[in-house]
């Protein structure tokens, strides 16, 4: 499977910006998704996760309440929904999927995942 990040982009402190994950190959509906998000010179972090299956969704603490996971079957895109966006919330975003239907605690480690996207950056300007 092939992952394709995209809209990523400036915006100012407080507003809404939505990247989409392109994924391609078949069956799309059995992955679960993972963002995760690399600020410069820091490591990559746990951002949103959705699960296979019961469709179960995880969130680092630090963006509940201001941040959705979503997927499209019918598209083959998922979705990060990022609204109230914080100058901390500054990073490179990479979607990731992998076929195994992980235990809630899993969801949020990076090396579980299998398939990595490229990345699209996105800069909150204060």
């Amino acid at each position: 499977v092939q992952l394709q990040a995209s809209g990523g982009g400036l915006v100012q402190a407080g507003g809404s910006l939505r990247v989409s994950c392109a994924v391609s190959g078949r069956s799309f509906s059995l992955y679960s998704f993972g963002w995760f998000r690399q600020a410069p010179g820091k490591e990559r972090e746990f951002v949103a996760a959705f699960r296979r299956g019961d469709r179960k969704t995880v969130y680092r603490d630090s963006v509940k309440g201001r941040f959705a996971i979503s997927r499209d079957n019918a598209e083959n895109t998922v979705y990060l929904q990022m609204n109230n966006l914080k100058p901390e919330d500054t990073a490179v975003y990479y979607c990731a999927a992998d076929p195994k239907n992980f235990a809630s605690g899993s969801l949020s480690v990076k090396g579980v995942y299998t398939y990595w996207g490229q990345g699209t950056l996105v800069t909150v300007s204060s």
